[in-house]
């Protein structure tokens, strides 16, 4: 099986038109959101509606849950607040529903799908450096082969042993059954390692590979909508630079 993997798409419709449109060349049998659906872009029921009928299952990043009432994002700086609460009063009854429904983990066999660290779902940890991942240690036992994250908009892979944590800096390789994975499949809507391109991902569960996938798209378009609304203007002048 080939799965499409994908995560932050944070309501930029023209990322994500671009990311499916690619997604088909790739012979996909199964597509997973990990999460972050809306927040920070200005298309948030767009993308919820074609999120909700192409993926098997979505999980629940923190903006999600922050629009859907499900955590408490008082401490989140004024203009990241002030766009989820403008999502919040934007989203159809449907699509509200179905975000205060999204489970915070999915495991499939081997495979987990979490929006944040493993360790502590509801908090929402970042992984991005080899001592984040290193956390992970004190839950080998129960890490299933790869866990795919989401959350820091990075693409980021770590493998560990029992005893040690590496970055894996390949954009394509195999899962080696002596390993744990933790893979952060970067962000489809709001990159942030200075690559402006959207980021998607295709797992095969055959030949146990794994590759990071990015797609150019219409980021003046995205950016016009997002100075157009109510919404902070650096939302859109960062997709230009991928920050």
């Amino acid at each position: 099986m080939r799965i499409g993997i994908f995560s932050d798409v944070h309501a930029n419709i023209e990322a994500l038109s671009s990311v499916v449109e690619a997604f088909k060349s790739e012979r996909i049998d199964k597509y997973v959101c990990i999460g972050d659906v809306v927040g920070y872009g200005a298309s948030p029921n767009e993308c919820c509606d074609i999120i909700r009928k192409l993926a098997s299952f979505t999980i629940l990043g923190n903006h999600d849950a922050a629009v859907a009432g499900r955590m408490d994002y008082s401490y989140y700086y004024d203009a990241a607040r002030q766009a989820l609460d403008l999502h919040a009063r934007q989203l159809s009854a449907e699509n509200m529903s179905w975000l205060k429904n999204l489970p915070y983990e999915v495991r499939e066999g081997d495979i987990t799908f979490c929006h944040g660290s493993p360790i502590n779902l509801e908090e929402f940890e970042y992984i991005f450096s080899v001592e984040q991942a290193t956390r992970c240690l004190d839950i080998w036992e129960d890490l299933g082969a790869v866990t795919f994250i989401g959350h820091s908009h990075l693409c980021k892979s770590f493998a560990l042993t029992r005893e040690e944590v590496f970055e894996v800096v390949a954009t394509k390789f195999v899962i080696r059954p002596e390993h744990r994975y933790i893979i952060s499949v970067g962000s489809v809507g709001q990159p942030r390692d200075y690559d402006n391109r959207a980021s998607y991902t295709v797992y095969d569960t055959v030949e146990r590979t794994f590759e990071f996938k990015r797609v150019a798209y219409d980021i003046d378009a995205a950016a016009q909508k997002i100075f157009q609304a109510e919404l902070e203007r650096n939302f859109g002048n960062r997709l230009f630079l991928g920050v």
